[in-house]
């Protein structure tokens, strides 16, 4: 059975083993890289207690700009499902609305990561066979450059509660929308990871791994080469349903204008996807 291992940043085969990871399963974990968990973790703190203050009513979600906080009755619900995800969020953007007192920390937090994302895009594209990848209209790290379109998402998913929708669970099976998905391990297990025969694999999370995973987009652009996986979260149990979960990925967004095939551009492929969304919240 296929399993995902993490990859050490620093060692000289790096670059081919997480290639090689993200094109069998989808995924790729990373450990020494250069993401600090103390930045990480401090986040996490002054995050759950945003999500536990009343402050966060303040910053409701902008339905045209989708920036924003986002409660437990306006989460998303994954495409094909019928009950919403149990998890409320913030949705981070430089130019978008945020705490004064948390903003400058993920500001920092996101130039960084944006910029450690187009080194990942450049293995990715060093590491792809040539009759593919000649599918890529621009250098993939290129497609990214002046893009304000990637978005940080800082995700809280509280405790279970005993009278929860028994078809809920934390995040239904999806897949994202983006090139790139970059993931710190969260503070609680629960990612899955759908592998091509149909079995649920854990995803590693110790504290420090960076999880990477393919989102539609780079599906796209590499003519189905580098596959988008289905993956979830799903509800823990007994007493560990006491306890909040929280993350931190940043979808990685090109800029609208990128062509990603004959069919799409960047900017058309995500328009159509969030009108999914919003036309399968409606139905709720």
């Amino acid at each position: 059975m296929v399993e995902l291992e993490a990859v050490d940043y620093t060692a000289s085969d790096a670059e081919v083993r997480f290639v090689k990871s993200l094109r069998d399963t989808g995924f790729g974990v990373l450990r020494n890289h250069p993401i600090a968990e103390s930045t990480v973790s401090g986040i996490y703190e002054n995050w759950s207690t945003f999500f536990n203050s009343d402050e966060r009513n303040e910053y409701l979600f902008d339905p045209v700009k989708y920036d924003g906080y986002f409660p437990v009755t306006m989460a998303e619900t994954a495409k094909g499902h019928s009950v919403r995800d149990i998890k409320e969020y913030f949705h981070f953007y430089p130019w978008g609305r945020c705490p004064p007192s948390l903003k400058g920390e993920l500001d920092a937090y996101y130039r960084e990561t944006v910029e450690f994302a187009a080194t990942l895009l450049g293995w990715v594209e060093r590491q792809t066979p040539p009759d593919v990848a000649r599918h890529f209209r621009e250098p993939l790290s290129d497609m990214i450059k002046g893009s304000t379109q990637s978005l940080l998402r800082i995700l809280y998913y509280p405790p279970i509660e005993n009278d929860v929708d028994p078809g809920a669970i934390r995040a239904g099976a999806h897949e994202d929308i983006n090139l790139l998905t970059l993931l710190p391990a969260a503070n609680e297990p629960g990612l899955q990871v759908r592998t091509r025969e149909g079995h649920w694999l854990e995803v590693p999370c110790n504290f420090g791994n960076l999880i990477i995973n393919i989102g539609d987009m780079l599906q796209e652009a590499s003519g189905g080469y580098f596959p988008s996986t289905t993956h979830r979260v799903i509800n823990p149990e007994g007493h560990d349903s006491r306890r909040a979960r929280i993350s931190l990925p940043l979808f990685l967004h090109p800029r609208p204008d990128v062509v990603l095939s004959d069919r799409y551009t960047a900017g058309s492929y995500l328009q159509e996807r969030l009108e999914e969304l919003r036309s399968s919240d409606k139905k709720q």
